[in-house]
């Protein structure tokens, strides 16, 4: 069973990447922070809990993306103007080209020179361009890219917690998908996209 003092500092170590994962999140420093120490406390008052079914860093991250959801669902229904999707024929029509009707690439449309993504995603340095690449998008899009692949929440609650369409939901998801394809290229795979 582990302690309290054994285990301190292993938690203090990681908390440097709690933050930064619950700001790229968030994009809220002090939310990020409240988040994170409210997971610290989680992780300390239920230590006794942790069942060594998956590693430690695993079970704590999974304590914050839970704090991260309730932080989102606590923010309220903003809306900014960017993020609202008309019905436009053109881009509906641009998207089913690019992409299948359940998200993924069609082949024809796939990245061009992502051949060993296995490797890019074992490197730090990918993460910090992945990083930075989210910061650049709209913050709502990057909010629901990230509820959907980072925070695994299904596109019904999504929709529940940021009061949008199940359809608007998954052009939001083809914009970040896109913005984030675009970025990459640029920034890690060196092509012009």
């Amino acid at each position: 069973m582990l302690k309290i003092e054994d285990i301190e500092p292993y938690l203090m170590a990681r908390r440097p990447e709690l933050v930064r994962f619950a700001a790229m999140q968030l994009r809220d420093h002090d939310k990020a922070e409240d988040a994170v120490q409210e997971t610290l406390m989680a992780a300390f008052v239920n230590l006794d809990r942790f069942e060594h079914r998956s590693e430690l860093k695993t079970w704590l991250f999974g304590i914050l993306k839970n704090k991260i959801v309730d932080q989102i669902r606590q923010g309220g229904r903003e809306l900014a103007l960017n993020d609202v999707v008309a019905d436009d024929a053109d881009e509906s029509e641009f998207m089913d080209k690019l992409f299948k009707q359940n998200g993924l690439w069609r082949n024809n449309a796939r990245p061009a020179h992502w051949v060993e993504p296995d490797e890019s995603l074992q490197n730090q340095q990918f993460w910090r361009v992945f990083e930075a690449c989210m910061t650049h998008l709209p913050e709502r899009t990057a909010r629901v890219f990230m509820m959907r692949e980072l925070l695994e929440l299904e596109t019904q609650e999504i929709c529940r917690t940021l009061a949008i369409s199940d359809s608007n939901c998954w052009v939001i998801l083809h914009r970040a998908r896109l913005g984030l394809r675009n970025c990459l290229e640029i920034q890690w795979f060196g092509e012009k996209a």
